[in-house]
């Protein structure tokens, strides 16, 4: 016989069965696959104040939200309500915003919000 052959077949003579073998209770069977390690933050913010980044990440998608909603409802130069009800009146005299100027004002607000939470959510790394 070769020793290929015999080695092939003690090979096979010296493992048991996994039925015969038994485990105590403590032990971790040899194939069962291993625990994944749990995954940490990396800056030092995320890992001291994480309630301060998921603080931001709430706001940063609230203004998202938001600022979707506002640039939905705004209207174009050509057909907007001061425009379409009777014309537009410029004059020297600056009295009380409109409606759309005020929208404008609220959408600028909104965005800057969202531009300043988004690059602090970039340097807290989550």
């Amino acid at each position: 016989m070769s020793p290929l052959l015999l080695a092939a077949a003690a090979a096979s003579k010296a493992v048991p069965s996994a039925a015969a073998t038994v485990l105590p209770n403590a032990a971790v069977p040899p194939n069962a696959p291993l625990p994944l390690p749990a995954i940490e933050p990396k800056t030092w913010i995320a890992t001291h104040w994480p309630w301060l980044t998921h603080g931001f990440a709430g706001i940063f998608m609230i203004a998202a939200v938001l600022l979707v909603f506002l640039l939905a409802i705004q209207t174009t130069k050509q057909e907007g309500l001061t425009g379409s009800i009777g014309g537009r009146v410029e004059s020297a005299y600056r009295g009380r915003l409109g409606a759309e100027e005020q929208l404008k004002r609220l959408t600028g607000m909104v965005a800057v919000v969202f531009v300043v939470v988004g690059f602090v959510l970039s340097l807290t790394g989550i």
